[in-house]
């Protein structure tokens, strides 16, 4: 059983290996512009999981993927030499989803920008159904009443 910090050690050594090589020794036309985002390793350093983005349409993304599949023997075979672990882990490429999210929670963030809009817009000539401020102020009580005696307790003689 190997501990989660050597994993983590392995992932990130492997994110670097992997992105350095397609950068440097895969000449594939198909690949497109990837950035290698996450590699997380299982427990038993057996097989790890590398995820990546593309810049692009569906069609380059599509190509990316085809391109990192064919080129998994290579990449495996750098990510065994740099690293120098017993047995080299399993490549599994996989699209990561975060640019996707982003792009989701901007559009959320936009429609609720416009939506603000919109209600300052109407909110502009509004006013107030009762009283601007409706809270009692102490100067507003009635002055006649006079100030209350504190009544201090018993006292004695």
């Amino acid at each position: 059983m190997t501990d989660n910090a050597r994993a983590r050690k392995l992932a990130d050594r492997i994110q670097v290996v992997v992105a350095e090589t397609l950068d440097r020794r895969i000449k594939d036309p198909r690949l497109g512009f990837v950035t290698i985002t996450d590699a997380r390793v299982t427990g038993d350093l057996r097989e790890a999981t590398v995820f990546y983005t593309v810049y692009g349409d569906d069609e380059e993304r599509a190509a990316s993927a085809a391109a990192l599949e064919s080129a998994k023997g290579v990449l495996r075979s750098e990510v065994g030499r740099q690293t120098g672990v017993r047995f080299t882990p399993t490549l599994a490429f996989v699209p990561d989803a975060l640019p996707d999210n982003a792009r989701t929670i901007e559009d959320l963030l936009d429609k609720a920008r416009a939506r603000d809009a919109e209600v300052r817009q109407v909110s502009t000539g509004a006013t107030y159904a009762g009283e601007a401020d409706p809270y009692r102020k102490p100067e507003d009580e009635d002055e006649s009443d006079g100030p209350a005696e504190k009544n201090e307790g018993p006292t004695s003689a």
